[in-house]
């Protein structure tokens, strides 16, 4: 493959935003591209519109594996720069095996734009339990960045400079969308000399209203809200809903004090690193101050129930670091209410003569779920108003029912059944996803290999998920032996509406009794392979809304008791 700095010698490198240089396509329209691209993920495209726009400077490319193994230990690259968060090109394998270093690959959206170009000049197998712990301090698999590593992340690293063709491009709140340079020029404009600024993955409501505000004020600074419209959380409100509700918020702070810009940003929700590589991607985009919260990118408790970083651990790093990074942390605590006082304070300021008053994420949803009333110490009418849009009423929601169980085990005489049932109670419109009728149009030409068992399961998951989304019932059932084909389904639904994985836990010797098409003998025979109970495995769920065993429960007595539960959930009336 042609080399890239002999075959761009002639040509004129155009002005950058950042450190990784830009190629005018229009001028190399002759030039031989490379024969091989890659098709960037969510995360990936994320990461190289911070690398081309200036966001992940000093950053030029994807790391190499010396600076990768530097930051994973030292929190620094190779040549001693802060750097906490490893920024990495993953690839599949077979992909790897088909390139070499000093090749060049094209970097494409999924939509086939060219973007860039990757000159690659490293390449190694990465050691994913080093880097979950190097990085989130754990291997647990319920951290969402910990999971995402060992289950969606390839296994193959390249590093190399990276060439910009293009920025991404973004069709929806364009005027919000600014880079690194153009948001420096515009403070510039304004007169704007100290900037603090806000990162949130979250709805704004007074609490954060006032916390900002503060911050400004103790600064003596000008207020940049700068939230994520990456990847988050998943389960996070959409973006979309969540600028709206920024927008409500921005209208709340004296004119001219405060603007609201968007980050393309992949948190990795990491905590402390991850409040240190927040302060150094705020401080590229201009900021002079930058507020770190209580539990700042912290994913909740882990499978113990013990949070997964110490309160206020994420300031404390941050902190120790904003002399190197230029940028000064200002650490806030949490926020609460006084009904005496009228007014919000730190935690660790508020009257001795009350009791704090707070209303937690869960319980927001669940006001909103059931049409209850939201306090006005709480939040802001027009952004209660955008999330009850997304958050309708219960029996008003789209929900998946996903049954689950080995081959035999009564799933689809269950799923039947009970869409006769649901029928009887709603007007839903109700879509029957079965194993045997998918593999027959969606998933036709797919194997049993885990790999392509997963991606069934995907496909299915894609396809409950828009049947939930605009308010429908999708009722699933399939072996779906693998969790994690299983939590990605339920993470991809949960968040457009509700999800209830029933678990159809009939034993092994009874389902392989039951077989009257002889499936499980002639596995036993050898003569089908991969037949999941006996030479493939069976991942029984953790803790699936409902479990029922068909040994001894007539299919009557199981409709009975999910009809009881989506009851209870409020699903339906």
């Amino acid at each position: 493959m042609e080399r890239l700095e002999s075959r761009h010698k002639p040509l004129t490198v155009m002005p950058s935003p950042g450190p990784v240089p830009f190629i005018d396509i229009n001028h190399v329209h002759s030039m031989a591209f490379p024969s091989l691209s890659i098709t960037l993920s969510q995360r990936q495209l994320c990461d190289l519109e911070l690398l081309l726009n200036g966001g992940f400077a000093p950053l030029s490319g994807f790391l190499n594996r010396a600076d990768y193994e530097n930051v994973l230990v030292n929190q620094r690259l190779a040549n001693g720069t802060l750097w906490p968060i490893p920024i990495n090109l993953d690839v599949p394998r077979e992909f790897a095996e088909r390139v070499s270093i000093g090749n060049e690959i094209a970097l494409q959206d999924a939509e086939g734009l060219l973007l860039g170009i990757l000159k690659i000049n490293d390449q190694w197998e990465v050691d994913k339990s080093h880097e979950a712990i190097s990085v989130f301090g754990t291997d647990d698999r319920s951290h969402p960045g910990v999971f995402y590593l060992f289950n969606q992340v390839n296994d193959i690293y390249i590093g190399g400079t990276v060439f910009g063709i293009a920025l991404p491009h973004h069709y929806d709140f364009q005027y919000l969308r600014n880079t690194p340079s153009q948001l420096r020029q515009l403070f510039q404009e304004l007169g704007w000399e100290k900037i603090v600024a806000f990162q949130t993955r979250n709805p704004m409501h007074r609490a954060h209203q006032e916390l900002t505000w503060r911050a400004a004020k103790q600064t003596e600074a000008h207020l940049l809200i700068h939230p994520v419209v990456g990847m988050t959380k998943p389960g996070d409100i959409e973006y979309f809903t969540r600028v709206r509700c920024y927008e409500q918020v921005l209208k709340t702070y004296p004119q001219e004090s405060a603007m609201l810009s968007l980050l393309p940003l992949a948190m990795r929700m990491a905590g402390p690193r991850e409040a240190m590589w927040h302060a150094l991607i705020r401080k590229n985009y201009g900021c002079t101050h930058f507020i770190v919260g209580r539990d700042h990118a912290g994913p909740g408790k882990n499978s113990q129930g013990n949070l997964f970083y110490a309160p206020y651990e994420a300031q404390h790093l941050a902190q120790s670091h904003q002399d190197e990074m230029g940028i000064t942390i200002v650490p806030f605590q949490e926020m609460v209410y006084s009904h005496k006082k009228a007014s919000y304070y730190p935690i660790d300021e508020f009257p001795t003569d009350d009791e704090p008053a707070a209303i937690s994420g869960t319980e927001l949803r669940d006001r909103l779920q059931k049409g209850l009333d939201i306090p006005e110490w709480f939040s802001y009418r027009g952004v209660i108003d955008e999330l009850r849009k997304v958050y309708p009423l219960k029996h008003k929601q789209g929900f998946t029912v996903f049954f689950t169980g080995l081959p035999c085990s009564g799933k689809s005489t269950l799923a039947n059944n009970f869409i006769l049932k649901l029928r009887e109670m709603t007007e839903r419109r109700i879509t029957l996803l079965d194993g045997d009728v998918i593999r027959t149009h969606l998933s036709k030409g797919l194997g049993f290999s885990q790999e392509d068992r997963e991606l069934n399961i995907a496909r299915v998951g894609y396809v409950a998920m828009e049947i939930t989304k605009h308010g429908g019932v999708a009722v699933c059932s399939l072996v779906a032996p693998y969790h994690k084909a299983r939590y990605l389904a339920r993470e991809m639904i949960s968040a457009v509406g509700g999800y209830i994985e029933i678990f159809v836990a009939t034993p092994l010797s009874v389902c392989e009794a039951r077989d009257r098409k002889g499936h499980y003998k002639k596995a036993r025979e050898g003569i089908i392979k991969h037949f999941t109970g006996i030479d493939s495995p069976y991942e029984e769920p953790v803790s699936p809304e409902i479990r029922i065993d068909t040994t001894n429960t007539v299919p009557s007595e199981g409709i009975e008791i999910i009809i009881k539960q989506l009851q209870l959930f409020g699903y339906i009336g």
